[in-house]
Formats: C-alpha cells, sequence, structure tokens
C-alpha cells in the first residue's frame, strides 16, 4: 500500500526544529552509520557520471561510466566524438541514446578547456548557477558536482531523499526541486551535508520505498508523522 502527504501551502508549513533533525539524524546514524567519502576533486567526472546516474542502478551506472573512459583518451575526445560512439560506449546504462546526446551537449557547452576546477574556490552560488545553464543540468546534478567534487555545502535532493524528507516532515509536501533545494540545505547542518544525503537515500532504497514503505519495521517508525500505520 502507498500513500501520498496532502500538499500543504508555503503560507501554512513550519520548518522542522533543530531538535527534531538532531534527533533523525542521530537515528540514521545509529542505523546507516556516519557515511565516510573524501572529496575525489574530479567535477567533470562526477558531471557526467551523474547524467549516467539517472533512471538506472549503481552498477550499470558505474559499467557504462567505465566503459566510456576505457574507449576515450579524454573528455575532450568524448565531446567530439559522433554520437553513435558515446551511444556504444554507455549502452549498458540505459537510455544510451539520450544520455549519449545530453553528455555531448554538455561538453559542447562548456569551455574549450573543459577545465571546472575554479569551482573548488568560487561561492557555491555561482558554480550553482553556473551548472544549471548546461544543457539537462538542474540543481540535483549541480549538488552532486560540488558536494563529491570539492565537499561543498550543497545537498542532492534526488527521488528518495524528497520522498522521505518529504514523509518525515523535513519537506514541505508539494514543494518544488528548487524549494526542495533550498530548503534541505537550510535545514541541514553545516558538515553535515553528505550525511544527511547518504542516510536519507539509503533510508528510501531500504525501507521507505514509494508504493510500499515498510512502516511496521521502520526504525523511525515513532517518529515518522507520515507513516501508514499511525492511526493503529
Amino acid at each position: 500500500m502507498a500513500f501520498a502527504a496532502e500538499r500543504i501551502s508555503r503560507a501554512d508549513w513550519r520548518r522542522p526544529s533543530a531538535r527534531r533533525i538532531a534527533a533523525l539524524r542521530l537515528r540514521l546514524a545509529e542505523v546507516y552509520g556516519i557515511p565516510v567519502l573524501e572529496p575525489h576533486g574530479d567535477p567533470l567526472a562526477e558531471l557526467i557520471l551523474t547524467v549516467l546516474s539517472q533512471s538506472t542502478n549503481d552498477r550499470n551506472r558505474d559499467v557504462a561510466f567505465l566503459r566510456l573512459r576505457e574507449r576515450f583518451a579524454t573528455w575532450a575526445d568524448v565531446r567530439d566524438a559522433p554520437v553513435a560512439a558515446i551511444e556504444e560506449a554507455i549502452q549498458p546504462g540505459g537510455l544510451h541514446i539520450q544520455k549519449s546526446r545530453r553528455i555531448k551537449a554538455i561538453l559542447e557547452a562548456l569551455p574549450s578547456d573543459l577545465d571546472l576546477s575554479w569551482m573548488r574556490t568560487a561561492p557555491v552560488p555561482e558554480s550553482q548557477a553556473f551548472l544549471c545553464t548546461l544543457p539537462g543540468v538542474g540543481r540535483k546534478t549541480a549538488a552532486c558536482v560540488l558536494l563529491f567534487a570539492y565537499g561543498l555545502r550543497d545537498v542532492p535532493v534526488d527521488t528518495h531523499v524528497s520522498r522521505v524528507g518529504t514523509r518525515l516532515g523535513l519537506l514541505r509536501p508539494g514543494a518544488g526541486f528548487e524549494e526542495l533545494h533550498d530548503e534541505m540545505l537550510l535545514l541541514t547542518p553545516r558538515g553535515a551535508e553528505l550525511e544527511l544525503h547518504a542516510n536519507l537515500l539509503r533510508h528510501g532504497r531500504r525501507t521507505c520505498h514509494a508504493r510500499s514503505p515498510e512502516c511496521g519495521t521502520c526504525a523511525l517508525r515513532r517518529m515518522c508523522p507520515g507513516r501508514l500505520d499511525r492511526a493503529s
């Protein structure tokens, strides 16, 4: 059985307290631990990897990414290659026709040197704005680049994070993705960007499923205003 949270207007919405956020973080950490992932320093690779991650699982994404790197020596070679060659390389990742065109369009839209290293020290809003001008790139992809490549203060809100965050009362039901990202950043304590993103994502994948959430055995059951059995 699935459920959908009722939409709440911005005027009626109340952001959760710091105390509630801390309690949820603690419980999530007790269940999933605190993730440790050092920034890898390659924003362009993260940008392409995030495109490849759309509508597929991590394994297929990684296979497609490795095949792309094996077939082409540099990202400039990918940019200059025929779309058909990119399609063939990333085929195991699914949606290879759409993704190959997007990857090529992104690379062609970047400066000729394909250098994004300036983002390491640039203001986050400046980098966000630049990334979101690229073809098909939105706030979630931009956040992945900034957080995973450089450890900067941004939080990706994918479908798992938005679903779990909404059900837990962290995010406003009915909010658009711009608002979701803004709110997620506001409620996330500085330094906890990776932790909160990763643990909400894990909870969405393992327990708080879209169609059949396992509310009865959920570790956050008593803290969740959206649980299915809340009337029992």
